[in-house]
């Protein structure tokens, strides 16, 4: 990997990796990926997640919060435990939340609930957002209109249509691409993508799942995220190392936390 080229992975699980954080983020700098963002889902997490990202800092931060499938974790508790913690340098986003009507393993009103306060209290905590969709795209915006839009961050592994994409950037999010983009039957997504403007554009792995081509089959980790970069470029038709300075320049306006740290 070309040394000039410094790449983040805005989203991955590090919790659910087999290998110690440290071994992981090595490997990642040997693919010229130097931070990744450590993402919370749930009660049995969170503090976890926080505790990695005080650990490995500044490579490692994190986003804190309960994913719709555990929207019945949420409650005044967890919320306590954000507001305690959401000032902390590590702590660059909340989330993962949002709404998940494929599996439905919370209820859609618990869902809904969840999805409503965490939104509600990142405006409140002036922090961005990292949000998770699927099979729920008109009540995802919805409920993003009803809050007023204006929001910051990022559709996570983004996955759907020319609906969802046009309307979260209209909200004020970006589009984070995962390892999907680089699928054999992901010809729909790519066209989606293909409109983004790319100054609205972040790579992510969601690692453990989804490792891009040609890494299908292996564990997913953040070194990674070097190969949805390249598909991407390809697709957009820009070099690399264009796609990387872009990438980075919207990492830093859409997560400004990170901004005063060396990147």
């Amino acid at each position: 990997m070309n040394n000039t080229q410094n790449w983040m992975d805005i989203h991955s699980h590090f919790v659910m990796l087999k290998d110690s954080p440290e071994e992981v983020l090595n490997r990642a700098k040997e693919n010229g990926v130097l931070r990744a963002i450590n993402i919370a889902t749930c009660k049995d997490d969170i503090e976890k997640v926080f505790q990695l990202a005080k650990e490995h800092y500044p490579r490692m931060t994190c986003s804190l919060g309960i994913h719709p499938h555990d929207a019945g974790d949420w409650n005044s508790e967890i919320e306590s435990f954000i507001r305690q913690n959401a000032g902390s340098k590590e702590v660059v986003a909340l989330g993962e939340m949002g709404l998940d009507y494929y599996y439905e393993h919370s209820d859609r009103e618990t869902q809904k609930k969840a999805f409503k306060e965490q939104l509600l209290l990142a405006k409140e905590l002036n922090l961005p957002v990292q949000i998770h969709t699927r099979d729920a795209e008109e009540d995802t915006i919805a409920i993003l209109d009803e809050l007023g839009g204006g929001f910051t961050g990022v559709i996570h592994c983004f996955t759907g249509t020319q609906f969802l994409a046009d309307n979260a950037l209209r909200n004020g999010l970006d589009i984070s691409i995962s390892g999907i983009l680089t699928f054999k039957s992901a010809d729909e997504l790519r066209a989606v993508v293909e409109s983004v403007p790319l100054d609205r554009l972040h790579v992510e792995t969601d690692s453990p799942f989804l490792a891009p081509v040609p890494m299908r089959g292996k564990k997913n980790e953040p070194g990674f995220v070097v190969h949805t970069a390249k598909f991407l470029a390809d697709l957009k038709g820009v070099s690399l190392e264009d796609l990387c300075a872009k990438v980075k320049e919207n990492n830093l306006r859409c997560f400004p936390k990170l901004a005063a740290d060396h990147f």
